[in-house]
């Protein structure tokens, strides 16, 4: 008798907790979803003058060609470095080229970071930039669009309360559980990945 007079509380209880499930997977930020067509990806918030994105990138391309995810990669360049925004501006140049011009740009002044100078970082796009047969311009940014590219990224990371470099998530489709994972310990990227792919 009593069961059966618990049953619609139990009942409304469990919808209102599929309701609850479903408005949280809706809430997640855009950011932290992986492309159309994936479902998983890595997310990377990085600044080409930060001695731990450097460290992170090579490992994160090699987890993405591992596991044929995609490396979703935003612009994060902190106030701090001298030189980052500058590199960032000339990264989003280069990815006018081609996408994996760009990314080897990157890939490139995290080789080369310590040698990096705010005098020197032109002389490190125009080697870049010969070596590949790209055109260099004097002015690389003169509209102000790729400036405005790498700080909407900022921007965005702003939005989830980013506050360091490399920020790096494992972002998956999935629609109820938690959708994301920040990466924290590199030494445990492909744990993460493997655990994420799991459905």
């Amino acid at each position: 008798m009593k069961i059966s007079r618990l049953l619609p509380l139990i009942v409304l209880l469990l919808c209102l907790s599929a309701i609850c499930l479903t408005a949280m997977a809706q809430e997640v930020p855009s950011v932290l979803r992986p492309p159309k067509g994936s479902p998983v990806a890595l997310v990377v918030f990085e600044d080409l003058q930060c001695p731990q994105c450097a460290r992170a990138a090579p490992l994160l391309a090699q987890a993405s060609q591992t596991y044929k995810i995609p490396l979703v990669q935003h612009d994060f360049p902190l106030p701090m470095h001298n030189w980052s925004m500058n590199a960032a501006i000339m990264a989003r140049y280069f990815d006018t080229h081609s996408k994996s011009t760009g990314d080897a740009f990157r890939l490139y002044i995290f080789e080369h970071q310590r040698e990096i100078l705010p005098d020197n970082l032109r002389g490190f796009a125009e080697k870049f930039a010969a070596e590949r047969k790209v055109d260099l311009p004097f002015v690389v940014d003169p509209a102000g669009k790729l400036s405005a590219l790498v700080l909407s990224d900022r921007d965005l990371g702003k939005t989830i309360n980013l506050d360091h470099t490399p920020t790096i998530f494992v972002v998956t489709d999935r629609k109820t559980g938690n959708p994301y994972v920040e990466v924290k310990d590199l030494s445990q990227l492909y744990a993460t990945i493997d655990a994420m792919k799991k459905p």
